[in-house]
């Protein structure tokens, strides 16, 4: 894995299984009184937020902390970028902390590789525009395979506004590499030109739904809809809302969050048993230690629930 996560594209197939077994590491010192670990201590962790988030930017910041990090938050609201700084003069301001990671979330279309450029710091893509959101799919994948065992083979249907989310984007991806079959489906005003080019099939309705074993909802991202792209919400609904007719109780159900209650899911499959929405918050935090600590310290696979660095492997370190 090299010293920045911009894309999917940028992980193997085996550095996503190093990252996931970090992960699973980490699950285990969650579930300790002392949750921290003192790995990155002495090292800075700048979030870099030009979009409103709630589940990214809090699971990055308990990630740090838990990692022993210095955390610094930036938001482009009440910052210097309301004064009309621009990005690469922001990193360059931030540059002078000596920052160990930054994470930036951008509403700009590779924002994260500017400032990867600018910065000698590694550099997590924590969403850019509609493009990319790659630790949002590895979550999703560590989600998943905790439910499921192995994902090789797992048909999974990827529903909704497909256009203009950066998670349907990333998880094509990131699905497709550990053995998935892809399928999106929406209306076709909201499904990507050559969107099978990222390895996927796709339909415009959900008849054939029934042979996924997961099915995973979009938002539709109205914030981001220049006109008319659906005739209205009630007609979206009508024809690709998910709810208790459609969804099998043997399919799983995914949503990258927040719900759009009554719209892209009914309420009675965001409180039912195989919805796994809650459990994707919650590993939202162990998968961005993962992702902090393959980046910033690497060590042997035992390593990361002792908070050991890799010069440290020998000694057994105290916690933080």
């Amino acid at each position: 894995m090299r010293g920045q996560l911009i894309s999917i594209d940028d992980l193997t197939r085996g550095d996503i299984e190093r990252i996931l077994g970090r992960a699973e590491s980490f699950a285990e010192v969650s579930g300790r009184e002392i949750k921290k670990v003192p790995t990155l201590r002495g090292r800075t962790v700048i979030n870099l937020f030009y979009e409103a988030s709630t589940r990214t930017s809090s699971s990055f910041e308990l990630a740090a902390k838990r990692l022993s990090a210095d955390l610094l938050n930036v938001k482009a609201q009440g910052s210097a970028v309301d004064k009309g700084e621009s990005l690469k003069d922001t990193v360059q301001t931030l540059s002078a902390y000596d920052p160990a990671a930054i994470v930036i979330r951008s509403p700009h279309v590779g924002a994260a590789q500017l400032v990867a450029r600018w910065s000698a710091a590694a550099v997590i893509n924590a969403g850019d525009g509609k493009r990319e959101h790659p630790t949002q799919a590895l979550l999703d994948l560590y989600t998943l395979r905790r439910r499921v065992g192995s994902l090789e083979g797992l048909k999974v249907w990827i529903v909704g506004d497909v256009l203009h989310s950066r998670v349907a984007r990333s998880n094509i991806l990131a699905f497709s590499r550990m053995g998935c079959e892809v399928t999106v489906c929406g209306p076709p005003t909201l499904i990507p030109r050559e969107v099978e080019t990222l390895g996927c099939q796709v339909r415009y309705s959900l008849e054939g739904m029934g042979e996924a074993h997961v099915v995973y909802a979009l938002r539709m991202q109205l914030e981001r809809m220049r006109g008319s792209f659906v005739p209205s919400l009630r007609e979206y609904a009508a024809r690709f809302q998910i709810d208790g007719r459609r969804l099998s109780p043997q399919q799983l159900l995914m949503h990258p969050g927040p719900v759009n209650r009554g719209v892209e899911l009914a309420a009675e499959v965001i409180d039912s048993p195989q919805a796994l929405i809650e459990q994707q918050v919650e590993s939202g935090v162990v998968v961005r230690m993962a992702v902090l600590y393959e980046l910033l310290a690497g060590g042997s696979p035992g390593d990361a629930a002792r908070g050991v660095q890799p010069a440290e492997a020998a000694t057994e370190p105290q916690p933080a």
